[in-house]
C-alpha cells in the first residue's frame, strides 16, 4: 500500500466558528500522526465562509507545533497572491522551527473570486501566466548560493521540498520540466487526471530534488461503520458543492437524509463528475474502492480529504483509512 496523507481545509461547520475549526484541525493532525499518515496539508482559500485555512502558513505553524513527526505543508499556497520572497521567508521560518517536516505545494489559481483577489493583492497586475517564473524565483531563494540580489532570511540554504499542484495539463508540464513532485486535485476536478498524470510521467526530467516522477492524487473518503452511515456523511460535502456551484458558498452543513434523491438531474450529474474520485462506505467498501483507484492510476501517494460535518465522525472516517493502510502493511 502506498503512503496516505491528509488534506484539510479546516472546515467551519454550520453553527460553529473558525476557532473551533482550528482546534479540530490540530486534533485531527495529532490523530493522523498516531494513525500513520505521511503528511498533513492545509489549503489556501480566501473569502469562503466554510474554509478557515486562509492564513495558511500561520495555521501550519500551529499544526507543526502540536505534532512531532508527521510532515506538515501547504496544499497549497496560491503563488499569484504573494511575492515569492515572502513565501520563501514564511516557509524558511517554518523549516527552521520544524526541520525536515515542512512541504511547500504551489498552485497558480487565486483560491478566491476576482473581487477577493483584488482586495488581497490591491490590484490584479500579478499574472497567473508568470507562475513558472515565480516558482523558479521562489526555489532560488532556498538555494545555497542564490542568484537573487535579495536573500531570504530565513530561507537561503534550506531544503524545503517544493511541489506543483494542478487540476489541468499546465501544472503537469511545469512539474515535469522542473523535476518536481506533482499533486493533482482529483478530489474535486478529476476530468483531466489521467491525461495530466501520463503527461507528467512522460515528460519528467530528473532534478536535484527528485530523480523520478512522483504523483500524489487527491481522493475523497467518507468512511463509517456501515455503507448507509457513510452515504449520509457524504451529503455534507455534496451540499457544499451544489451550493458553491450555485453561487451560494456557505459553512459546511449537517448531513441530510435523502439529499441526492431530492436533486435534479443536472446537479446529480455535476456531483457524479466532481466527486468521481471518492470512496463512500463501510471499511471493506472503502478498502476495495481505494485499491481500485490506486491500481487504475498508479499513484505514488494519496492525499485523503474527508469533509465530514461532525468532528468525531470525521476522526472515525480517517481512523478507518488508517486501519486499512496499517492492515495492508501487517505481516500475513
Amino acid at each position: 500500500m502506498i503512503p496516505f496523507s491528509v488534506l484539510d481545509l479546516s472546515p467551519i461547520t454550520q453553527g460553529s466558528s473558525a476557532r473551533v475549526s482550528f482546534q479540530n484541525t490540530l486534533d485531527l493532525a495529532q490523530h493522523a500522526e498516531r494513525w500513520g499518515f505521511n503528511r498533513y496539508w492545509l489549503a489556501e482559500h480566501h473569502g469562503m465562509p466554510g474554509i478557515a485555512s486562509a492564513a495558511t502558513a500561520v495555521l501550519l505553524g500551529y499544526v507543526a507545533g502540536g505534532t512531532s513527526t508527521i510532515r506538515v505543508g501547504a496544499g497549497g499556497v496560491m503563488l499569484p497572491n504573494h511575492s515569492p520572497l515572502v513565501i520563501a521567508e514564511q516557509f524558511g521560518t517554518l523549516e527552521s522551527l520544524y526541520p525536515g517536516r515542512i512541504d511547500l505545494g504551489l498552485g497558480r489559481a487565486p483560491g478566491s473570486d476576482q473581487a477577493t483577489a483584488r482586495a488581497m493583492r490591491r490590484n490584479l497586475q500579478s499574472d497567473a501566466d508568470e507562475f513558472p517564473q515565480d516558482v523558479v524565483e521562489l526555489m532560488d531563494y532556498f538555494a545555497e548560493n542564490s542568484r537573487r540580489p535579495v536573500m531570504a532570511v530565513p530561507g537561503a540554504g534550506l531544503k524545503v521540498p517544493v511541489w506543483i499542484l494542478g487540476s489541468s495539463l499546465f501544472g503537469a508540464q511545469l512539474a515535469a520540466h522542473l523535476g518536481l513532485p506533482y499533486a493533482f486535485a482529483s478530489h474535486f476536478a478529476p476530468a483531466q487526471m489521467m491525461q495530466a498524470v501520463d503527461l507528467y510521467r512522460a515528460q519528467f526530467r530528473p532534478s536535484a530534488q527528485l530523480d523520478k516522477p512522483y504523483v500524489m492524487l487527491g481522493f475523497n473518503v467518507f468512511a463509517a461503520d456501515t455503507d448507509e452511515q457513510a452515504a449520509l456523511l457524504a451529503t455534507s460535502m455534496q451540499q457544499a458543492f451544489v451550493n458553491l456551484r450555485s453561487g451560494r458558498p456557505g459553512r459546511l452543513q449537517a448531513p441530510v437524509s435523502g439529499y441526492l434523491d431530492a436533486l435534479g438531474p443536472q446537479e446529480r450529474a455535476m456531483l457524479d463528475q466532481v466527486l468521481s474520485c471518492s470512496a463512500i462506505g463501510a471499511p471493506h467498501t472503502v478498502e476495495r474502492q481505494l485499491q481500485q483507484f490506486i491500481e487504475r492510476t498508479g499513484a505514488d501517494e494519496l492525499m485523503i480529504t474527508s469533509q465530514v460535518f461532525d468532528h468525531q465522525a470525521r476522526l472515525h472516517s480517517y481512523e478507518i483509512v488508517g486501519q486499512i493502510h496499517a492492515g495492508a502493511h501487517a505481516p500475513a
